[in-house]
């Protein structure tokens, strides 16, 4: 299977080239399981814990200068992400 380059990912120079993803995430019996560790391990890295009541809501503390709502949420769903915020800023810090 191949997939455009990401938004915020493309090289300069070689738009017009696909990524060509690996099998060992799609296309297994195992691969949600994959996919489902691989992006806890990542979100725990970047300081989120995850909510006790929902599997797959994580929640991080910011500083804060980012006001009285200073949680960061991120709702996993499959392997779509949604992000939450009431600052801007720190969603954009997030995806970079």
């Amino acid at each position: 299977m191949y997939v455009r380059q990401p938004f915020g990912f493309v090289v300069k120079g070689q738009e017009e080239k696909v990524y060509k993803l690996r099998k060992a995430l799609y296309g297994l019996k195992q691969a949600p399981r994959a996919w489902n560790q691989r992006i806890d391990q990542f979100l725990r890295l970047l300081g989120f814990g995850r909510c006790s009541l929902e599997y797959g809501v994580y929640i991080r503390s910011l500083p804060a200068d980012f006001g009285v709502n200073n949680k960061l949420i991120v709702c996993l769903y499959v392997n779509d992400l949604l992000v939450t915020r009431g600052n801007n800023e720190a969603i954009n810090q997030f995806k970079q």
